[in-house]
């Protein structure tokens, strides 16, 4: 981009010459008539060349493109809190009301995505919570209601209430119009890549977990789950490649739980999938929020790769009281295509931290995504919506998770 920049700067400079030139030419045609009139028209119609070359270098240089991600961790249904959102009135539970204070950082995505930690089964299979999660499927549409696009499905509890249980919350979360990618119905559902326009940036979807709990994939059914496997990983982002995506996003189910730092292992996947062309890793399962990094990779053929890894995005919403498990955040993701190289880059990772609130039982709203940095400004603006005690935890919260996380991302060139 810099060298067509720097091009039609050349161009324009030429073009303000010529231009001068002319100016002179038609002075010394009105004062000294020695320079005749077909100089000054042919120094015009250069002039109008030079125009029009400038005018067909825009038309023919494409525009870059953006796109932003939103991206959230586990949604984690226990019983308490599902039992929290029922209506007695209506018979059926509701979880909006978790959302509103967090509702405006979905508005803008051009993709959000999340991890379906706990399966919706159905109601015929007795809602549950820890250890074998079966979520109500109302939860599928009220994720799409707040502007979730695609939920990640390959995680320790996708086998709780086996393959049926697999293919039902599949099922929800077609009928919510959520698209998910890391589990499957058939051999052909996991052999089709999930890819989405971002306005202009054909993206592809992937998702691997380490496990499933110590519940067997069925013998008959190896496709049901996308396994973290070095060779199911390169065939998958090979299939992408062929079909011509420009960006590839992995969610990975990895790391040791509740722990806040990532580990080994997750170090050497991370590098694996860099240099294997993954652009963006989300990560979860730890429960808690682990560090975002920019990775600079060399391939075994001293090619350099870069990519971004966010290890672990904690809870989007859960029951957990351990420390650490109440602190997560909703994370932005900007990116660019260059619209002359066609190169797919990470331009900017903002995130907003974001505090589960657990009232006491019985309490209206028991559960409420805290949005920290909208108490902090309103308290200390004057407003009286939140209590000094309440602002107290919103400061002190906040500073946990930026630690966890770590500063925020921008490599915008202006």
């Amino acid at each position: 981009m810099k060298k067509t920049t720097k091009f039609i700067a050349i161009l324009v400079t030429i073009a303000t010459s010529l231009q001068m030139a002319a100016c002179t030419a038609n002075r010394i045609t009105e004062y000294e008539t020695q320079y005749s009139k077909d100089s000054v028209i042919e120094s015009t119609m250069t002039l109008a060349s030079i125009h029009n070359a400038i005018e067909c270098v825009h038309e023919r240089i494409p525009e870059d493109s953006f796109a932003t991600i939103v991206s959230f961790g586990d949604t984690l249904c226990h019983k308490p809190l599902f039992n929290s959102t029922y209506d007695k009135e209506t018979g059926t539970y509701d979880f909006s009301s978790m959302f509103k204070y967090v509702e405006q950082y979905f508005k803008e995505a051009t993709i959000t995505i999340g991890n379906c930690e706990s399966p919706m089964a159905g109601a015929d299979r007795g809602y549950s919570g820890y250890p074998t999660f079966n979520a109500p499927e109302h939860l599928a549409i009220d994720l799409q209601e707040l502007g979730v696009d695609i939920m990640s499905t390959a995680n320790n509890h996708c086998l709780d209430k086996g393959f049926n249980g697999l293919s039902s919350t599949l099922n929800f979360l077609d009928e919510a119009e959520i698209s998910h990618v890391g589990t499957a119905r058939n051999e052909e559902e996991q052999d089709t890549i999930l890819i989405k326009d971002m306005n202009g940036i054909k993206t592809a979807f992937l998702s691997y977990t380490y496990g499933t709990n110590g519940i067997p994939v069925p013998e008959d059914k190896q496709f049901c789950v996308n396994m973290i496997d070095e060779e199911l990983i390169l065939s998958q982002i090979q299939q992408a490649k062929n079909e011509g995506v420009e960006l590839i996003i992995a969610s990975m189910h990895w790391g040791v739980e509740y722990q806040t730092v990532e580990n080994a292992e997750q170090d050497k996947l991370a590098e694996f999938l860099i240099a294997n062309d993954v652009k963006i890793i989300l990560g979860c399962h730890p429960h808690v929020l682990q560090p975002m990094k920019m990775l600079t990779v060399k391939t075994d053929e001293g090619e350099e790769k870069k990519g971004l890894v966010i290890f672990s995005q904690g809870n989007f919403f859960s029951n957990q009281r351990q420390e650490n498990t109440r602190n997560t955040a909703i994370f932005n993701i900007d990116v660019r295509k260059n619209g002359l190289t066609g190169e797919v880059t990470v331009e900017k990772v903002t995130y907003a931290p974001i505090y589960v609130n657990i009232k006491e039982p019985g309490a209206k709203d028991r559960y409420e995504l805290l949005d920290l940095n909208q108490i902090i400004t309103s308290y200390e603006s004057g407003e009286k919506t939140w209590s000094e005690d309440m602002y107290r935890l919103a400061v002190e919260e906040k500073e946990r998770c930026c630690k966890l996380i770590g500063p925020e991302i921008n490599n915008t060139i202006e």
